[in-house]
């Protein structure tokens, strides 16, 4: 008898091999956050854990949400979120949020790090236990770099509590010297907040 047979033999009969076997492998692309989602309305934490930030609630107008795999990350650090801080266009986008799965003190603190006079107007939140962003469906397993699964790097336009864009890095890769993905995202994502 195959080896493959010996397997089916230790599986439940409830369900024949065939469909096992068909159970075990997917090609479906990922079914990341997309234009006409809703916000989701859940949670978040800002300065302190007593502090709740409900975007769903928060973006009834024009909006944007930034997400980040992990606060004070050298990528994020040095060009992802000053890329935005930086534009003169942020102005154009409405309420600026940059979520992370991080607690809200880390996010105080980093936000604190990177517009110290707070003049961008950005709020930076924590998820803590990425319910937020999972519900996107946009964290990814990164144990083994971060301790607990993180975020994507992603930016949402959004209109009256609505994705209108979603601008998601496909594959978590982060800086690669000059080609950097998040660069051309950030210019993308700038680019449409004049529109």
């Amino acid at each position: 008898m195959s080896h493959s047979r010996n397997l089916f033999r230790l599986l439940p009969r409830s369900l024949p091999p065939s469909t096992i076997a068909s159970r075990s492998f997917s090609t479906t692309a990922p079914a990341f956050v997309k234009a006409g989602d809703r916000i989701p309305d859940i949670d978040l934490v800002e300065a302190s854990p007593g502090n709740k930030v409900n975007l769903a609630k928060e973006l009834q107008g024009k909006g944007l949400v930034i997400g980040v795999p992990a606060a004070f990350s050298p990528a994020c650090s040095a060009t992802h979120i000053p890329g935005y801080l930086n534009s003169a266009s942020l102005k154009e986008a409405g309420k600026v949020f940059v979520v992370s799965v991080n607690d809200a003190f880390v996010m105080k603190a980093w936000g604190a790090t990177l517009d110290p006079q707070n003049k961008s107007g950005i709020r930076f939140l924590g998820d803590p236990d990425a319910k937020f962003t999972e519900a996107l469906d946009l964290s990814f397993e990164s144990g083994s770099i971060f301790g607990n699964n993180r975020s994507k790097r992603y930016a949402l336009k959004v209109e009256d509590g609505k994705v209108k864009e979603a601008y998601v890095e496909p594959d978590n890769t982060g800086v690669d010297g000059e080609d950097f993905p998040l660069v051309p995202l950030i210019r993308r994502v700038i680019k449409t907040l004049m529109l």
